[in-house]
């Protein structure tokens, strides 16, 4: 297998590799409901890009955050959240650290829906100090999975829901061996379509996960994976062919 994970590099195997991507996964240390474990959101989101950057040339996973900002879920145990001021940062910090090295082609890979406001403050701020800076991001796998897949995929809700029915067939394809089907529940909140109000989680279900996780199958989330893997390899090297600017015509 190739190797694309940063931290099994050295100064001379990274040279070598003429590294110029790095594909950066956000996840988060909170509670799926009784049936995943606490860092379901990490696994998922570095799993995908790994296998993303097997299938690259020149390119490197750099090690994924394992906080995310999930002040938002700590009504069951357990959870390890940062503020969203120091996920920005450390957004900001970490690419530039990518920057200073030269790496000029960056992916986001994100696996939390509470990372995505701070990816998009620290992706805004360095792309204007950095301008020649390629950056992209991936920042809600589940909804883009569900947009790739056949419509009639899911039984429940689209597969939506926090540890919900996509996010536990995904963890069923990636890491079965921590999933405990006889403890899945969830409840489906009904929501607007158009206008989002701001909850905490415990307004939306009575467990630690919302959705239905017991329609879940290994099957439909090997499928979500095969997609979102497959799309990503071919957004990057489009990108590369047209130097990450958008096509005009």
């Amino acid at each position: 297998m190739k190797k694309v994970r940063l931290e099994e590099f050295n100064e001379h195997s990274f040279q070598e590799a003429k590294i110029d991507k790095a594909i950066l996964a956000i996840g988060s240390t909170e509670s799926h409901g009784a049936h995943l474990p606490y860092g379901c959101d990490t696994f998922v989101s570095h799993d995908i890009a790994v296998t993303v950057a097997e299938q690259l040339e020149n390119t490197v996973v750099v090690p994924p955050l394992w906080y995310g900002m999930s002040m938002h879920y700590r009504h069951k145990p357990m959870c390890v959240s940062l503020t969203n001021e120091t996920l920005t940062q450390v957004i900001r910090e970490v690419m530039e650290s990518l920057i200073h090295w030269g790496i000029k082609k960056i992916l986001v890979v994100n696996g939390h829906d509470g990372n995505i406001p701070p990816i998009e403050i620290a992706a805004r701020d360095i792309k204007v100090k950095y301008p020649e800076l390629k950056l992209a991001v991936l920042d809600a796998w589940w909804v883009t999975a569900g947009n790739l897949i056949p419509e009639d995929t899911f039984e429940v809700w689209n597969g939506l829901g926090h540890g919900g029915e996509g996010e536990t067939s995904i963890g069923l394809a990636i890491f079965p061996e921590l999933c405990d089907m006889s403890r899945a529940k969830g409840m489906i909140p009904e929501m607007d379509d158009n206008v989002k109000l701001i909850w905490n989680f415990n307004e939306l279900t009575d467990y630690g996960a919302s959705g239905a996780p017991e329609k879940a199958t290994k099957e439909k989330g090997q499928l979500m994976k095969d997609a979102l893997v497959k799309y990503l390899v071919e957004f990057v090297t489009r990108m590369d062919a047209q130097d990450w600017k958008y096509a005009t015509k």
